[in-house]
């Protein structure tokens, strides 16, 4: 059953990052949508979940935001050092692209552990399970659009971000199929939801929507991002 449902999972997913992929003579508005969706995701589902689920207060903090905290500071490490391995290398200013795979590997982590989430809940029952698989189902629009998103505004070819885009699709069909093997312990999964959603929070801040307003400062592409926020306060609420 959990299997099943994934597949909806997986068709969201493509949708998505099919949306994202038409609409590149509109990229301002895109990478604005992409950034808001991706601080919906953060803000309104991962940090909850995250904080839910979690174990003990790190010295007096929760673990959840500890490790929030950490996964901004690690995406922020990791684009710093990849950008000064190509500055060393005699390459031209410009996105790294393996920060886009990085980026894009790190949404197929994501999916993957939604999988996993839609499996450990129907080992608890059904009801629960048709509640987490439709939170899932929702936001993997979000997921596939983000995942084409970030893996071609880091200047990688359009095949790169297609299958990128086809690996984020199957991650949470693999992912539920996974869990007739092994249980994952729900304090496992809120101290990875955490570290992801400080991850994707920096690339969002610190990356996507300052691109989006750099040559197109319109009050549409601000307009988008909030749209996107709205979508998955929207999304979350129904899913609830």
């Amino acid at each position: 059953m959990a299997v099943f449902v994934a597949l909806g999972a997986f068709l969201m997913t493509l949708l998505g990052g099919w949306v994202a992929l038409r609409v590149t003579d509109r990229r301002h508005l895109v990478l604005g949508l992409a950034g808001g969706l991706m601080l919906g995701v953060v803000g309104l589902e991962l940090l909850p979940e995250a904080l839910e689920a979690a174990g003990e207060a790190i010295f007096g903090v929760p673990q959840a935001l500890v490790l929030f905290v950490g996964g901004f500071l690690v995406a922020h490490l990791v684009e710093r050092l990849l950008a000064v391995r190509r500055a060393a290398h005699g390459a031209s200013e410009g996105r790294v692209p393996q920060v886009g795979l990085t980026a894009a590997g790190a949404m197929v982590g994501h999916s993957l552990m939604d999988g996993i989430a839609i499996g450990a809940a129907f080992q608890v029952g059904e009801g629960m399970g048709t509640t987490v698989a439709l939170a899932v189902v929702t936001h993997d629009f979000a997921d596939g659009f983000n995942t084409y998103t970030l893996t071609s505004l880091y200047g990688n070819a359009r095949r790169k971000a297609v299958t990128m885009l086809f690996a984020d699709a199957l991650a949470p069909v693999a992912g539920a199929a996974s869990t007739v093997l092994f249980t994952l312990p729900e304090e496992l999964l809120g101290s990875y939801l955490g570290f992801f959603g400080g991850a994707l929070l920096y690339l969002a801040a610190a990356e996507i929507l300052p691109e989006a307003h750099h040559e197109h400062p319109a009050r549409s592409t601000l307009l988008c991002t909030v749209a996107g926020v709205a979508f998955i306060w929207v999304m979350v609420g129904v899913a609830g």
